[in-house]
């Protein structure tokens, strides 16, 4: 006769090796993880978010919005550079992509949108659209 056991999927090994490789980006012991950290505020006509991005081009740098969704996204590149007679003993640098999007309550005014990049922080305005005011038909 078999023996029943509950199943918890946060038991199986297989399973979370599975998960971390594919959902996320490998990361070896000693890197740092990259992250894009964002605060988000907002007042009567705007939303005002600030991302940290350090170490980052503004060319680098992409934003995207659509309605009330927005995204961001940077390339990392971290040059380095091995002088001839030296040996790199350890080096935490790295390359890639990173990107966060997330969906504010009200669209945003696309074309009112500004963005500026100053000391590893992006900050983004984002007016708020005005919404149409209903309108009443009258029946003829």
């Amino acid at each position: 006769m078999a023996n029943i056991l509950r199943y918890n999927p946060a038991d199986d090994a297989f399973d979370d090796l599975f998960r971390g490789f594919f959902m996320r980006p490998v990361r070896f012991e000693g890197q740092p993880e990259v992250q894009i950290k964002i605060d988000v505020s907002e007042d009567d006509k705007a939303y005002t978010v600030h991302a940290e991005i350090p170490g980052v081009k503004k060319e680098d740098i992409h934003v995207t919005i659509d309605g009330n969704q927005v995204a961001i996204s940077a390339e990392i590149k971290h040059e380095k550079e091995v002088k001839e007679g030296e040996k790199m003993l350890r080096s935490e640098r790295y390359y890639g992509k990173v990107s966060r999007a997330f969906t504010l309550c009200q669209d945003v005014d696309e074309a009112a949108a500004q963005a500026k990049y100053n000391n590893g922080v992006l900050e983004l305005r984002l007016p708020k659209q005005i919404a149409a005011k209903a309108k009443r038909l009258n029946v003829e």
